[in-house]
Parts: C-alpha cells; structure tokens; sequence
C-alpha cells in the first residue's frame, strides 16, 4: 500500500463511484497514476468495478471499508482473482 492508496479509497467512501479522472480533479493523483493504483486495490479486493463490465469506473469494497476502518491490515491481504 501507498499513501495515495488511502486516500483514493476514502475518496471511494466520501464521493461515491469513482474515474481516475475524477481522482485527477479532486487533486488525488494524476489520471495515469491513479488507474494504476486502482488496478492494484482491485487485484487486492479493496475495489471493484461500480458497473460490471464498464471499465475504468471504481467503488469501494467492503475489504476497503474495513481496512479505512482499520478492522484489516493490508499485511494480510492475497490478490484475488
């Protein structure tokens, strides 16, 4: 995990669904960067696609809920299929 990684999910908390270019304009991370985080918090089932089959378009999971909550430590996370 990274210090974006935090924030990206408790902007997925506040905000709602979520584009790596709105990430941009809340001044999160660039677009580029923020993509890539994204794909690395979906592979650890902290995100996952709002709509299924619509790319590019992220809301928080219950394992990011819990691990804001600090009920899961990210040590202890497997890359989910």
């Amino acid at each position: 995990m990274r210090p974006v990684d935090e924030a990206i999910l408790e902007h997925l908390r506040s905000e709602g669904n979520l584009t790596p270019d709105a990430l941009e304009k809340l001044d999160v991370a660039v677009a580029n960067y923020a993509s890539n985080r994204l794909t690395k918090l979906r592979r650890y089932g902290l995100v996952k696609p709002a709509v299924p089959g619509v790319r590019g378009l992220y809301r928080i999971t219950d394992s990011g809920e819990a691990f804001l909550d600090e009920e899961l430590d990210a040590a202890d996370l497997d890359p989910v299929e």
